[in-house]
């Protein structure tokens, strides 16, 4: 079966890089599935998880906050402003980030901007969706 080279990289470090047939990812129009052959394209990329189906069939997972997508002849890169492990994500951390978010977009007198904690509330509630998701899949 034909494959794809796929590199997951962040600010702190490369995430994932290696052969693919598939890769699923959130874009800012919606769900992405990026196949060998694909058209080249450029698209930034909601936070949620990024699915990369290796050669041998295995689902690995990457949760991403956010950032760009670039699709080459055979190259797939994801530009992550976060990037996190499936295996490494925490839904303590993620809950807590979550009532932090909501707490901060109801009091009038925080100092944080509303934006800010409407952004930090939408990566919070991708990173459970992610976490679920990768729950559903064991």
């Amino acid at each position: 079966m034909a494959t794809i080279h796929v590199d997951v990289v962040s600010a702190e470090e490369e995430i994932f890089s290696g052969k693919a047939r598939f890769v699923a990812l959130p874009g800012e129009a919606g769900e992405l599935g990026i196949l060998p052959g694909h058209t080249p394209l450029i698209t930034r990329i909601k936070p949620g998880a990024v699915r990369i189906e290796d050669e041998a069939g295995n689902e690995d997972f990457v949760f991403v906050a956010g950032g760009i997508l670039e699709v080459q002849p055979g190259t797939v890169t994801v530009l992550a402003d976060t990037a996190i492990r499936g295996k490494d994500l925490d839904e303590a951390k993620a809950n807590d980030a979550k009532r932090r978010a909501e707490e901060a977009m109801s009091n009038k007198d925080s100092n944080i901007e509303y934006a800010t904690a409407q952004a930090e509330l939408a990566q919070a509630v991708a990173q459970l969706a992610a976490i679920q998701k990768l729950r559903s899949r064991k």
